[in-house]
């Protein structure tokens, strides 16, 4: 049984800085993407970057140039840099983990939400 946890989550004044991580643990061979979402009160959920193995990545447009998303192989572990937060940071994120690769097949694996609230 895979499970994620994350990590790094909390309460930040504008133009602070978070970094969230996201652990899985399990028996995995690979991992294809892994990605980090958020949700704010009243909206969808959206995707704020992904990573895939191969390191290519790709970023939502408010988040460009603000947020660094990064990945360890061998640890099953995705981190979010986030740089110069903004109020309309604040939502719960959530990693998600997309092509897990483990004894039995392949699987896509939800974690379980960190609340980052920026706020003055």
């Amino acid at each position: 049984q895979v499970q994620l946890v994350e990590s790094g989550g909390g309460f930040v004044q504008p133009g602070g800085s978070l970094r969230l991580s996201c652990a899985a643990s399990g028996s995995i061979f690979s991992i294809y993407r892994m990605g980090w979402y958020r949700q704010a009160p009243g909206e969808q959920r959206e995707l704020v970057a992904y990573i895939i193995r191969t390191g290519m990545t790709n970023y939502a447009d408010t988040v460009k140039g603000r947020f660094t998303i990064s990945r360890h192989n061998a640890k099953n572990t995705v981190y979010l840099q986030m740089n110069s937060l903004k109020p309309e940071d604040t939502a719960v994120y959530y990693c998600s983990f997309g092509g897990v690769v483990d004894g039995t097949g392949r699987y896509d694996y939800w974690g379980q939400g960190t609340q980052v609230t920026v706020s003055s």
